[in-house]
């Protein structure tokens, strides 16, 4: 009796890698995530005006940068925002963020440069 060969296919899958603890390496990501939280602050009065004016001389296109504050952790961004006065919230991309958790906004320095030297 000859011995049939196993496809190729299924010979390459006993060699795939094995993740023995299934889900350990998710619920590590979860924990170092929960364990890295800080707390808010607070933002001082001269970040505060500089985020009014930044938002009052908000045209359409200009790029910005921004750090704030969502679900304990700081974030950055850089890019084209939308302000919703109603709303109160900063939108970019998908997300949408309250202007208290706002901790910085500035215009990109070469959007500065472009607004000087107009």
């Amino acid at each position: 009796m000859e011995r049939r060969k196993m496809p190729r296919i299924k010979r390459a899958t006993q060699f795939a890698p094995f993740d023995a603890l299934k889900g350990m390496q998710d619920a590590l990501r979860l924990a170092e995530y929960s364990h890295d939280r800080v707390e808010k602050g607070d933002v001082s009065e001269e970040v505060a005006e500089e985020i009014s004016s930044t938002l009052n001389n908000l045209e359409k296109n200009s790029i910005v940068k921004l750090k704030y504050f969502e679900d304990g952790h700081h974030f950055d961004y850089e890019g084209k925002i939308k302000f919703d006065i109603e709303t109160q919230k900063i939108e970019f991309g998908k997300k949408k963020i309250l202007l208290d958790n706002v901790l910085e906004l500035r215009m990109n320095d070469e959007e500065k440069k472009q607004k000087t030297t107009d």
